[in-house]
């Protein structure tokens, strides 16, 4: 049985995140300052933010895709958010920008995503809201699954001509154009 999320709150109350949502946030500001650290520099990346970013990024996706949207699931018997199919793109189109060595399109291609991305899972009826909402009185193990969630091991970077190939068809999947990686 799909079980529907309705605000509990009048429209006119301020949102206040819950601990999955804050958590969550927290990550993506954390994952923010790092990207912005990494290319700070005209015309240069920090190689220690970037990876830094790199290895965040890769256990906050794995957060996503192998607790929060799960247990989202299986609170709407079955089914899946309805945002979950483009947050899985989104975040394949991800994880395949974080193959190649990086370069400044690469990284500006990155910062594009999240930031649309960001804007669908946190704030009142964003996806983090819902999950906590559908979560209910489960909500607090949830958030303790994220915050035990292991370490993502990160494979060195590859310029194999394939990756840059495979990297284009998983930015077109999700729906962003091939050309922000032309530099």
């Amino acid at each position: 049985m799909k079980r529907e999320v309705e605000p509990s709150r009048s429209s006119s109350e301020p949102h206040r995140p819950g601990g999955i949502s804050r958590f969550l946030g927290d990550d993506h500001r954390r994952l923010d300052a790092l990207l912005a650290r990494a290319i700070a520099q005209p015309g240069s990346i920090d190689r220690d933010a970037y990876d830094e970013f790199r290895r965040g990024l890769l256990k906050h996706i794995s957060m996503e895709e192998k607790i929060l949207l799960p247990a989202a699931q299986r609170s709407r018997g079955g089914e899946p958010l309805e945002l979950a199919a483009k947050l899985r793109l989104d975040h394949g189109a991800l994880a395949a920008l974080l193959v190649p060595t990086p370069t400044l399109a690469i990284l500006r291609a990155i910062r594009g995503i999240i930031e649309g991305h960001n804007r669908l899972e946190e704030g009142p009826g964003g996806v983090y809201a819902i999950c906590e909402e559908l979560a209910g009185a489960e909500a607090q193990a949830l958030l303790a699954q994220l915050k035990a969630a292991p370490d993502v091991p990160a494979s060195p970077c590859n310029d194999d001509p394939k990756v840059l190939i495979a990297t284009r068809r998983a930015l077109a999947r999700a729906g962003y154009s091939e050309s922000l990686l032309d530099d």
